[in-house]
């Protein structure tokens, strides 16, 4: 038996290494697939430097940059073309190009000479992507093994349905987004948890305690957001959708919050069964005590990662803010009041899910006493 599982796993390596090796060549050799004019840079020469410094006394160099690359695809393919790159020394909008690197190229249609010019568009990062990705599935199954496998399956199965719900919502006048949410948010945690945690009373709870957190932190939020008609939140980052930006954040709100609730759910139920299951006479006072204990444990850490997460997308604005000498006040409530809001109402549903799993799972560890 055990020589059998080993070559399963043996097997299973070989044909990981094999997908691997595999995307990765791909990659590297696919630029035949693309309509866009590709170019790899061969050398590089700085030919310019400015220095600059605006109005609140930032300072900042300018290069402007000459490329030699090859064309790997189209009918100039196997030519030399000349590029142009300017670029600053912070970066914020532009960046340096290397030998090795592929750009998306614009070819001249009016040519002086016999040296092919163009301009850059973007650049070709599929490679890097690859291999983040890879390294996020190897890591999952490392450490996860079935178990992270079922993860990776639920979280391709998530983004689809995800996917679907917002093209439903696009392609329609007469779909609600939040109500399209509302269904995927129902499909998120039956898909996730039933299918990594397996169909029995433990992700039942969890599952039941999850939905009903959600739900009831949607509706704290909306209730507070309209009696306050929404005073202190600023949309402008949102103005330019064609839809009602209002029921995008709710709707943002609602997907953002299922996370943290849903992982302290799951954590709650997979807990007090624990506890049940080496001590099948353990009182329900034992068990709602612990769970409360493991839940004020919790409770912190969770909040606190939900409040970096949403406050780190927001870090670049601020400092582009600071550095331009915005008042702090108007910096913060116009690049953080919408992060803030979702991160207290995130907070709100850790703190709900944890009576709300506790008591859930009592009750099906109780409802398991009597049919066993």
């Amino acid at each position: 038996m055990k020589a059998l599982e080993k070559y399963k796993t043996i097997l299973f390596l070989t044909f990981l290494a094999i997908c691997v090796l595999a995307s990765l060549y791909f990659v590297t050799h696919n630029q035949g697939l693309y309509d866009r004019p590709i170019a790899e840079v061969t050398s590089s020469k700085i030919v310019e430097t400015t220095d600059m410094e605006d109005i609140t006394g930032n300072k900042d160099k300018v290069y402007i940059q000459e490329l030699k690359a090859v064309l790997k695809n189209g009918k100039h393919k196997g030519e030399t073309i000349l590029l142009s790159n300017k670029y600053s020394m912070s970066g914020a909008n532009d960046q340096r190009y290397k030998p090795g690197n592929e750009l998306f190229v614009t070819i001249d249609d009016h040519q002086k000479g016999s040296k092919l010019t163009g301009n850059i568009d973007d650049v070709k990062r599929d490679l890097y992507l690859m291999i983040i990705t890879w390294a996020f599935i190897l890591f999952l199954l490392i450490v996860g093994k079935k178990q992270g496998l079922f993860s990776l399956i639920t979280l391709a199965v998530n983004a689809l349905i995800l996917s679907y719900a917002l093209d439903a919502y696009l392609n329609s006048q007469n779909i609600s987004l939040l109500l399209a949410c509302s269904v995927g948010v129902i499909l998120f945690t039956l898909i996730s948890l039933l299918m990594v945690n397996g169909f029995n009373e433990k992700t039942y709870a969890a599952v039941v305690a999850t939905l009903i957190c959600t739900f009831m932190t949607l509706l704290i939020s909306y209730v507070v957001i309209r009696f306050t008609a929404g005073n202190g939140l600023r949309y402008e980052e949102m103005q330019y959708l064609t839809r009602p930006y209002q029921m995008v954040f709710m709707a943002g709100i609602l997907v953002g919050c299922l996370g943290a609730v849903m992982d302290v759910a799951i954590t709650l139920s997979s807990s007090i069964f624990g506890l049940f299951e080496k001590n099948p006479d353990i009182s329900t006072e034992a068990l709602r005590k612990s769970g409360f204990d493991i839940g004020k444990d919790i409770m912190g850490t969770m909040t606190n990662i939900l409040f970096f997460v949403y406050i780190s997308g927001g870090i670049p604005m601020l400092i582009l803010y600071f550095k331009n000498a915005s008042p702090l006040g108007f910096t913060l409530s116009m690049n953080l009041s919408l992060e803030m809001t979702r991160a207290l109402t995130g907070g709100i549903g850790i703190v709900l899910a944890i009576p709300i799993g506790i008591y859930t799972a009592i009750y099906f560890v109780n409802r398991k006493r009597v049919t066993s």
